[in-house]
C-alpha cells in the first residue's frame, strides 16, 4: 500500500482520549511544539525536560483529560526504552571500546595512509560511515572531527571540502541505519523487519552520502573557506597506547552486527519457513540484541584485549560508556512519550482525515510529517519517533519491502534542515569555527540534501519493489 486508505485506518484506530475538534487539535500541536522548541532554545532546558512539558501542554490544550494524558505519555516512555534502551546501551559499550583502544585511529590512519589529496573526501565519506555504524551522532562528532581538522591542516586541504564527507557520513548512518535510536525506535513504532530495513537503509545511504558529501563539498568549499580553528586537536586515544587493534579485526567487529542482521534478513526472503533449523538460527543470532551483544563480547577481545587492556580495564570502559547516555535514554524516552500524547488526542487521525482527499505517496506524507517535527523541535531522534507513531497506521496493509520504506521516509525526513534549534547544529559551529550563517550554508544545507535525496531514493525503490 503506497498510497493513504483512510477508510481502514479509521476503523482500527484506538478513541482519542478527548474530542476535540480539528482547529483545537492543530492549534494543540501547535503549542506543544512551540513550548518545547521555546524551552530548548529560550530557556536552554534539557530536552527530557521540554518534551515532557510540552506532552502536558499537548494534551491540556487538546481538551485531554489530565491523567490520561500522564497515563499515556509515561506507556509511551516505557514502550520506547524498552524497545531501544538495551540496544542504546549495547551501541554505547561498542563505540567507546572502539575509541578507548585505539580501534578509530587504526581504521582512520589505515585509509587515510592510502589516499591521496583529491580521494581524500571520498575517504572521509568512508571513515564516517564505517565508524558512524556503533557510534551515536555526538560521539562520531567528538570522535572525528579532531581528525578532519588534522588533516586539513597537515595537508592544507580547505575545511569544508574534508568535513562535509565526513559529517555527510555521519548524518545518513543517525538518520538510515539501525542500531542507532532513531531507526530502532521507528521500526519499532511502525513494527518493520528490521533486516529489510538494513538492507535498504544501507542501499539508501550510500549514493545520497556520496550526493551530500563529496559532491556537495566542491560547493561548499567554495561559498565557506575557513581555515582548521587553533587548539581543538586534543591528543588522540591511540597515542596512549602501546599498541592497538589491527584495522581488519576493527572493521571485522563494528561490521559484525550488520552482517548478522542482514543474514537473518536474507534467510527470511529466502527460507521463509519457522520451522526451519537455519531460520530459527538466524532469527535469534541476527535479533538486534544478539547481534549488538555478540560484537560487544567479541570486541572485549579483538579490542580491548588487542590493546593490551585487562579486565579492570575492560570494565572500567564499559562502565563509562553508560553513564553519558543517561540522557539519550531519557530524550529517547520522552520522544516516544511525547509521539503517544500525539496519538491519544487523535492528531494521528486528524492527519489522516485532513489528507483523506490528497492524491499523495503514504510515503512522501510520513517525510512531510517527519519534516515538520524536526524543523520544530531541532531532533531528529524526536521527529523519527513521533512522526513513526502518527504514521504507523498506514502500515497495516504494506508488504515487507513497503513497511521499511515507510520507516526510511521518517528517518530521512528527520534530517531535513538542522538550524538553531539543533544541538548538532551549534556543535559543527564551534568545531568548525564558523558564524550562523556559514553553517547554514553548509551544515543545514548538506542536512537538507541528505533529507531530500533521501526521500527521492525511497520514492524510487518504493516504485520497482
Amino acid at each position: 500500500m503506497t498510497h493513504l486508505s483512510v477508510e481502514m485506518l479509521a476503523a482500527d484506530a484506538a478513541a482519542p482520549i478527548t474530542s476535540a475538534g480539528h482547529a483545537q487539535l492543530g492549534i494543540a500541536v501547535l503549542a506543544g511544539i512551540a513550548a518545547i522548541v521555546l524551552l530548548i532554545t529560550k530557556f536552554k532546558l534539557h530536552a527530557f525536560l521540554s518534551l515532557t512539558i510540552g506532552s502536558l501542554v499537548l494534551g491540556a490544550v487538546a481538551g485531554a483529560p489530565l491523567d490520561k494524558a500522564i497515563d499515556g505519555f509515561t506507556k509511551g516512555i516505557g514502550s520506547t526504552v524498552a524497545g531501544t534502551g538495551v540496544l542504546i546501551a549495547l551501541g554505547a559499550i561498542l563505540g567507546k571500546l572502539l575509541a578507548d583502544s585505539g580501534g578509530a585511529d587504526q581504521i582512520v590512519d589505515t585509509i587515510l595512509a592510502k589516499s591521496s589529496g583529491r580521494a581524500l573526501p571520498w575517504a572521509m565519506v568512508l571513515i564516517a560511515g564505517v565508524i558512524g555504524l556503533p557510534l551515536f551522532f555526538e560521539v562520531g562528532i567528538v570522535l572525528l572531527i579532531p581528525v578532519v581538522l588534522l588533516v586539513a591542516k597537515r595537508g592544507n586541504y580547505s575545511l569544508m571540502r574534508i568535513g562535509i564527507p565526513a559529517l555527510a557520513g555521519l548524518s545518513v548512518m543517525h538518520g538510515f541505519i539501525p542500531p542507532h535510536p532513531g531507526p530502532l525506535a521507528a521500526i519499532d513504532a511502525i513494527d518493520a523487519n528490521l533486516g529489510v530495513t538494513l538492507a535498504l537503509g544501507v542501499l539508501i545511504a550510500i549514493p545520497t552520502a556520496i550526493i551530500a558529501g563529496p559532491v556537495f563539498a566542491r560547493y561548499a568549499a567554495r561559498w565557506v573557506d575557513i581555515t582548521p580553528p587553533e587548539g581543538l586537536t586534543p591528543q588522540r586515544a591511540s597515542e596512549n597506547l602501546d599498541r592497538r587493534p589491527s584495522f581488519g579485526a576493527t572493521v571485522a567487529t563494528v561490521l559484525l552486527p550488520v552482517v548478522l542482521m542482514l543474514a537473518k534478513a536474507l534467510v527470511d526472503i529466502v527460507v521463509d519457513d519457522s520451522s526451519n533449523h537455519l531460520q530459527r538460527v538466524t532469527d535469534v543470532v541476527g535479533s538486534p540484541l544478539i547481534a549488538l551483544l555478540a560484537a560487544v563480547v567479541v570486541g572485549m577481545f579483538t579490542l580491548g584485549r588487542a590493546a593490551g587492556f585487562g579486565r579492570d580495564r575492560i570494565a572500567t570502559t564499559v562502565e563509562k560508556s553508560l553513564a553519558p547516555i543517561a540522557g539519550i535514554l531519557l530524550i529517547v524516552g520522552a520522544g516516544g512519550g511525547f509521539k503517544q500524547t500525539l496519538i491519544d488526542v487523535g492528531v494521528g487521525q486528524m492527519i489522516l482525515d485532513i489528507s483523506k482527499d490528497w492524491n499523495i505517496s503514504a510515503l512522501l506524507l510520513a517525510w512531510l510529517i517527519a519534516v515538520a517535527i524536526r524543523l520544530a523541535t531541532g531532533s531528529a531522534t524526536v521527529a523519527t519517533i513521533s512522526a513513526a507513531g502518527l504514521v504507523a497506521p498506514l502500515a497495516a496493509d504494506m508488504s515487507t519491502t513497503h513497511t521499511a520504506l515507510l520507516v526510511l521516509a521518517v528517518g530521512t525526513g528527520s534530517l531535513f534542515f538542522s538550524h538553531v534549534n539543533d544541538a548538532g547544529f551549534w556543535m559543527v559551529k564551534e568545531y568548525f569555527g564558523m558564524n550562523v550563517g556559514q553553517t547554514v550554508k553548509t551544515w543545514s544545507l548538506m542536512e537538507t540534501i541528505i533529507s531530500v535525496v533521501g526521500i527521492v531514493f525511497v520514492l524510487l525503490l518504493s516504485l520497482v519493489l
